[in-house]
Parts: C-alpha cells; structure tokens; sequence
C-alpha cells in the first residue's frame, strides 16, 4: 500500500507541478484585434467589417475555440481607425500600447490607412491580415504584414481582359477608348497606375481621358465634361467614397450619360455598397460592373442569409466576407503555433498552405515572401436590379453578366 500511495502522491505532485505551465500555455480566451473605421467618413464599410469578425469568432467560439489551446475562445477588441492616415496611425500606436496580449489583427479598410498602421504593427512584430489592395502594403520588404486580397495592380491585370472580352461579345466590337477618372487614394491610385503603365495597351485599349481628384468632392461637373467630349468606349469610375460615386453617377445622367450610355467598370466596394441606394436610385447603377477582391458569391449562401437576418445587410460585401475570413485564418495559425504568441502567429502564417480558402476566390491560403496570398483571384460584381450580384469568375457567379446597352 506505502509503494502504491508513494507512486500516487508522486503522480499528483508532477500534475500539480504541470497544472501552472499547462495553463499558461492554453488560456482560457486570445485577444483578436479589429482595426477599422467605426467613426467618420468611412463608418459604414468599418461596421460592416466588424459584423464579420463578429460572426467568425461567434463561430469559431461555438465549435470549441482553439483546439490546440485547450478550446481557449477568442476575444474580439475592436479599435477605431477614424477616417484620417493620421487617425489611423495613432489608432495603432494605441492598440500596441494598451493592447500587448493581442496575438493578431485585421484592418484597416482605406489601403493609405493600412500603410500607416502597419507601419506601427510592423515594429511591435503584430501580424495584421488586410484586404486592402495597394501593391506597396507588401512592397516594403514587411514580415508581419499579410495581404489576403489580390493586389490592386494584380486585380486590373486580371479583371481588364474579362471586360474587353464581355465588351466584345455583347456588343459585336471590340473597345478601342477608355478615360480614368479616380481618386487619390492607395488601391485607386495603383489600380489606374498599373492600367496606365503597360495594361491599357496591352489590351489594344487607348487612354483619351485620365482624371484624378481628391476625396470628398465637390462638384463633378469639369471631370464628367470632359468624359463626354471624349466619347470613350469604357469608362474605368474608381472612387472610394460613396458621396464622390453619388456625385459623379447623378452629373454623368444629367449629360445624358448616365444609365448605361458609356459601359461604366469600377474597382473596389465603394460603387457596390448598399449605401449607394439611399442616394442613387438603381436605374442609375444597373449595369455598372465593379471588380474587387471578394464578394459573397455561390458557396456563401449561409453566411449571407445569417448576415441579413443578425445585420439587416442586404448582401455581403467584400467588407463582410474578407474579414470573417481572416478570424478563420488567425485560429487555424493559433491552432498550428499551439500558443498565443504573437511571433509564433507570424511564423505559422508564413508557412501556411491550405486554411480557410472557401472565404477568397481562387487560389490556398499560403503567403509568399512579401506577405501576398498565392494564386489570389478576384471577383467581379454587377448591379443588376437594385443588387450587386458576382458574375464572375463563373464558378463563384450568381448572375450571369450582361453589357450595359449603348
């Protein structure tokens, strides 16, 4: 009996020498960061990011945590962005400061506040997940910087082809003129610039209009002016902010070439928000095509008609799906790393291969060296009666794709 009570006690003493370490190791709970906008200008879009964190660590919680953490839930910690680069930068500075448990975060919407916050992240060895589309988030040579979406030079290269080629068959000619009107901001800035240097001609398309303005505007009279006088075959419309579309759709239909007279291509959400129908009425944006780097499309079903029913939103947006996405991409790293560290994160995002990719057209969840997505495709969406709708690429489509008449 001694041996055996002797064998037990030793037992239970290397347990309870185990317990302390066992549970530093597997919290009970993982902070997750949020930085988005969720005041200012762009309160809407940010919002809508974080109803889709919401869902994904409700989910996430609800199928038991991180299993490799002991089932340890995690903790979303929103923080707001504003609607400024500066705003934006302070908001990481802070989010470090106050928040040094975070293992992770996603954000920060405008690709020019993903720059500065990353700046930030960057030197705290934070990873941040983001769908922003400006080229140089992964240019600068970052390791804690994660693009899940296509870069913006990738998503023209990739999206300009599919709509030459839908000009030409719905139409019977191929186009031959484009004008660029855009705003200053990152992704717009890079989408114009990849057209400009080399895409454009590429695609036997010549540039008769470029026009680059500066969020809010005020008056779109001069930039639609000179969209008429050129009479271009395709106008590419890249503003970020929905009063800025508003602006421009309502002065283009006053010069009568509104609903459809020019065939009108966007890249990024701004022109599909749901947003866009308390102030342009849908006969104004039927047709209109958009191109982004996700979109809820044939697979999500589930999650949009939970997203209407818990939000109210009418459809799923690039702003929804993405970071719902990226909730699923920073459990299964915390799954692969076995610990909440934020190193340790960066380390198992780094060699992922596989992961949640149900959540990104096309192409697995791996990382190449500067931190892009492998094999990132894009989406493109079509205001069809009052709802943006995926109609490309096919297998993601809802709606098959027509050409605005002329």
């Amino acid at each position: 009996m001694s041996k055996i009570t002797r064998r037990t006690l030793l037992a239970g003493a290397s347990i309870g020498l185990m317990t302390p370490r066992a549970w530093a190791q597997a919290p009970s709970e993982v902070k997750v960061g949020l930085l988005v906008p969720v005041s200012g200008l762009y309160a809407r879009p940010g919002l809508v990011m974080r109803h889709g964190a919401e869902m994904a660590v409700d989910h996430i919680n609800a199928q038991g945590g991180v299993k490799s953490l002991g089932g340890a839930k995690l903790k979303l910690v929103v923080l707001d962005s504003g609607d400024t680069t500066e705003k934006a930068k302070n908001a990481a500075q802070r989010m470090v400061a106050q928040e040094p448990d975070l293992v992770a975060a996603s954000g920060a919407y405008l690709s020019s506040f993903t720059l500065a916050v990353t700046e930030v992240t960057e030197r705290a060895n934070l990873p941040v997940l983001t769908l922003s589309y400006s080229d140089l988030i992964t240019d600068r040579g970052f390791k804690y910087v994660f693009q899940t979406s296509a870069t913006a030079g990738s998503q023209a290269k990739q999206a300009l082809p599919q709509i030459v080629k839908l000009a030409e068959a719905a139409s019977g000619k191929k186009p031959k003129t484009v004008a660029i009107v855009t705003d200053n901001t990152g992704a717009s800035v890079a989408s114009a610039k990849s057209m400009r240097e080399g895409l454009l001609a590429e695609n036997g398309l010549q540039l008769i209009v470029d026009e680059t303005f500066t969020p809010p505007l005020a008056d779109a009279t001069s930039l639609v002016q000179k969209v008429r006088a050129a009479k271009p075959d395709l106008l590419f419309f890249l503003p970020t902010v929905i009063s800025d579309a508003k602006l421009l759709l309502e002065k283009m239909n006053e010069f009568g070439l509104g609903q459809g007279k020019i065939p009108t291509i966007s890249f990024g959400i701004a022109i599909a928000e749901p947003d866009m129908l308390q102030t342009v009425s849908p006969e104004l944006l039927q047709g209109v095509l958009t191109c982004v780097a996700s979109w809820g499309a044939k697979g999500h079903e589930t999650l949009i008609a939970e997203l209407k029913s818990r939000y109210k939103e009418p459809w799923m947006t690039q702003n929804a799906i993405s970071t719902y996405g990226d909730m699923w991409i920073i459990k299964d790293a915390l799954e692969k790393a076995g610990k909440a560290d934020r190193v340790s994160v960066a380390e198992a995002l780094r060699s992922m291969d596989g992961g949640p990719s149900k959540y990104y057209p096309l192409g697995e969840i791996k990382f190449d060296e500067k931190g892009r997505r492998v094999g990132a495709g894009m989406t493109i969406v079509q205001w069809q009666s009052g709802v943006p709708v995926t109609v490309f690429p096919p297998q993601l489509a809802l709606a098959q794709p027509f050409w605005p008449k002329i």
